[in-house]
């Protein structure tokens, strides 16, 4: 079940936005649960909880804090959930997307622009629902979109998540489960027994290294060479990408 969370510090808001998914869910068959919070605290206190949304609308303009700073550390805990800016002015739209918003939605909310948006974000949802991972680490459960995982390398018992937004995540587990896991993904593959790598992040191949996208280098066995190359090719000719030999 897709899961909805409202922050704003006017209940009214609250209010209304309850009704318009009430509405919602009824015309279009949908079941959707949700929580709703006057005070930014008291999110993030779920969410540190391990308590985790699909879907977040949050009033850029909070008594102490703005919207922004809180999806920052929503951002801590959660890459994947779809975050939608609630305000009354366009003053902060170009901040919002910094954290990754998935829309930033101008107040009063009508009925008609509120479906608009379920429908797109619900189905966006649901689909990477089927595309995500959940980590248990130091700092608390997290969940990461696997399009967003650049590679992953293991240091003794600790998985290293390399993110493309350069964070790192500490996780517990060993690579043979991870790959297994993975395994269904045509993107992903294991050049060395240290590393799992997203093939979309590739920058250079060359015959001791592969380079990623953040310059890091992941070594490549000897003799490994072409059948990696010929991996990436044949993976990016699925994609119908462009590929000169």
């Amino acid at each position: 079940m897709i899961k909805a969370a409202f922050c704003d510090d006017d209940v009214s808001v609250l209010d209304e936005l309850k009704a318009l998914l009430c509405r919602y869910c009824t015309k279009n068959n949908q079941e959707v649960s949700y929580a709703a919070f006057c005070s930014p605290l008291e999110l993030l206190a779920e969410i540190e909880k391990g308590v985790r949304y699909h879907i977040l609308f949050l009033d850029v303009i909070l008594p102490n804090e703005n919207g922004i700073d809180v999806a920052k550390e929503i951002r801590q805990y959660d890459s994947v959930m779809k975050i939608i800016f609630l305000t009354s002015s366009s003053e902060f739209a170009v901040q919002s997307y910094t954290v990754g918003a998935y829309f930033y939605q101008l107040k009063p909310i009508w009925e008609e622009n509120f479906f608009r948006l379920m429908d797109s974000v619900i189905s966006e949802c649901q689909k990477e629902q089927q595309h995500s991972l959940i980590l248990r680490c130091k700092s608390g459960i997290t969940r990461i979109g696997l399009s967003r995982l650049e590679y992953c390398e293991v240091l003794g018992r600790t998985l290293l998540f390399h993110m493309e937004n350069g964070r790192v995540l500490e996780g517990a587990g060993s690579m043979d489960k991870l790959c297994g896991q993975l395994s269904q993904y045509e993107n992903f593959v294991r050049p060395h027994r240290s590393f799992l790598i997203n093939m979309e992040y590739i920058r250079k191949i060359s015959y001791k290294a592969i380079t990623m996208e953040n310059l890091a280098e992941i070594p490549i066995p000897h003799g490994k060479c072409s059948e990696i190359k010929e991996l990436y090719l044949e993976y990016m000719f699925n994609r119908e990408e462009v590929c000169i030999s």
